[in-house]
C-alpha cells in the first residue's frame, strides 16, 4: 500500500489530501481531505506555526509516505509568492521531519497527469479528479481538489 499526502499550498487556505493505494485496487482512494483555513486576523507566523501544527497532526494520524506538493509559479504579486513559499516550507520542514520522500509537481505535470493536456482549466481538472477518485465532490472546497489533483500526479510518477 502506497499512502501520499497532497498539498496545495498557501497561508491562507492549505488544500490537504490523503490517498492510498493498494496493488489491488484499481482507483487510489481519497481517506482525508480538507481545506485547512488561518485566520486573517493573526500575525503571518502565528499562521505558519498553526499550517505546521495541522500537517504534523495530520502526518502522524494518516502516516503517509510521500508529500506531493504543487511548486510555485510566480504571478504579479511577490509578496503573495513569498509568503506562500514560507508556508510552503513548512510544510516540506514538517514532512522531511517526519522522514517522507517529497515529490513537487509543477501546475503543468499536475494538469497533465490528471487531464491529459497541461493548459487545462480548473473545472477540466476537477471533472477528471471526479472520474479517477471515488469522492462525493459536492463537499469539497476547490483547494481540496487541487490537493487530490496533486497527490494523483504523484501516483502517476511513482509507477
Amino acid at each position: 500500500m502506497t499512502r501520499i499526502l497532497g498539498i496545495d499550498p498557501g497561508y491562507e487556505r492549505l488544500g490537504v489530501a490523503i490517498l492510498e493505494k493498494n496493488k489491488s485496487d484499481k482507483k487510489e482512494k481519497v481517506i482525508f481531505s480538507e481545506c485547512f483555513k488561518t485566520p486573517a486576523k493573526l500575525e503571518f507566523n502565528e499562521r505558519l506555526f498553526l499550517i505546521g501544527e495541522e500537517v504534523r497532526k495530520i502526518i502522524k494520524e494518516y502516516k503517509p509516505e510521500i508529500l506531493s506538493i504543487e511548486t510555485l509559479f510566480l504571478n504579479t504579486n511577490q509578496k503573495t509568492v513569498m509568503r506562500v513559499a514560507e508556508a510552503r516550507g513548512v510544510v516540506v520542514y514538517e514532512a522531511s521531519r517526519a522522514g517522507m520522500k517529497i515529490f513537487e509537481a509543477s501546475p503543468p505535470q499536475i494538469k497533465i497527469a490528471t487531464t491529459g493536456y497541461g493548459r487545462s482549466d480548473k473545472t477540466q481538472i476537477i471533472k477528471m479528479v471526479k472520474m479517477l477518485v471515488d469522492i462525493d465532490v459536492s463537499k469539497k472546497s476547490d483547494d481540496e481538489m487541487d490537493a487530490i489533483a496533486i497527490a494523483l500526479t504523484a501516483f502517476t510518477h511513482i509507477r
